[in-house]
């Protein structure tokens, strides 16, 4: 596993914030869910809202705590940011929209490509913010859907990175 002293905190000079970067916990799963909604909400409002918060909750705890190694960014103490990573794939990937183009996102994905040979994510075709940062990351586009395989119905990107 990634030692996470190596970044533990990181310091934006432009915008003068601190950023932590810690595992989360199993305790963070309704704040990490919240902050999930939100971003999805703010960053892609076409998706439609099929679930409850306490449906979210529950998810995030029985199955994203479960399965992912889950790293989360605080700033002020509050978590701005989380990645849930397994073994070939990210599963979610998220920083609150006040804090995006800072740099967090890159190094949650740095932690979670770390140790990694070949690892995969879905990303809504409308996300084009998220493909483009995530094509940074070195990923590239493998296939497109129509969205029929996600409970959004929305088409999608599988996209794959692989350690050079």
């Amino acid at each position: 596993m990634f030692d996470l002293r190596s970044v533990n905190a990181a310091y934006d000079p432009c915008n003068k914030r601190d950023y932590i970067v810690r595992p989360a916990k199993a305790v963070d799963a309704p704040i990490i869910a919240i902050l999930n909604r939100h971003v999805r909400t703010q960053a892609m409002p076409y998706l439609p809202s099929l679930h409850t918060v306490d449906e979210d909750v529950s998810y995030f705890t029985d199955n994203v705590f479960r399965d992912c190694r889950v790293t989360a960014a605080e700033s002020a103490g509050q978590i701005i940011a989380f990645c849930a990573a397994r073994v070939g794939w990210i599963d979610h990937l998220y920083v609150d929209p006040e804090f995006q183009g800072e740099g967090i996102g890159t190094i949650l994905m740095r932690l979670a490509l770390h140790d990694q040979a070949d690892v995969r994510l879905l990303v809504f075709q409308r996300n084009t913010k998220a493909i483009t940062f995530y094509t940074k990351c070195g990923f590239r586009e493998v296939e497109r859907s129509d969205g029929a395989g996600n409970e959004e119905r929305e088409p999608d990107v599988l996209m794959q990175w692989k350690a050079r």
